[in-house]
């Protein structure tokens, strides 16, 4: 019987940012939608692009390149802003482009090393090879949870 979990489909979302590809578990994902601009609000933090309307709900949406701290791009037509939702929390994330959905289990996930300062977490859980291309799979608890450095 233990064979079955540990032997269980993971399905993750793929990406790209700043030309490199990362990737969400599947089921936090509540849609993907084109590009809209967002209102900005005051005091946000400098990766938070603003507010928008998401059938009557208003939506944060999140810069997520800038999140992560990778080198600003053109914002394109093929932005797209994918919608998460962690445990009570939607969120929109703004990426580059959607590449497609890939299905793995637990044994073709490995630990990210330890590169960390020890004060930063880590947003990236795990690390996948497929095809030669190297997908890093974020941790949402991580990239949502509002700045742990303010409260340091």
């Amino acid at each position: 019987m233990s064979d079955a979990c540990t032997s269980a489909t993971i399905e993750l979302l793929t990406f790209r940012l700043a030309d490199q590809e990362y990737s969400l578990d599947i089921m936090s994902v509540r849609e993907i939608r084109g590009w809209t601009r967002a209102t900005p609000l005051p005091h946000a933090p400098h990766f938070m692009k603003g507010v928008i309307n998401l059938r009557g709900t208003v939506l944060p949406v999140m810069d997520l390149g800038a999140r992560l701290g990778l080198p600003p791009c053109e914002r394109a037509d093929r932005n797209v802003i994918i919608v998460v939702k962690f445990e009570d929390t939607m969120t929109g994330l703004l990426v580059d482009a959607v590449s497609d959905i890939i299905a793995l289990t637990a044994q073709d996930l490995q630990p990210p090393p330890d590169m960390n300062s020890g004060s930063v977490p880590n947003v990236v859980s795990a690390l996948t090879l497929i095809d030669d291309r190297l997908i890093r799979v974020l941790d949402l608890a991580i990239v949502i949870a509002p700045s742990q450095s303010a409260a340091a």
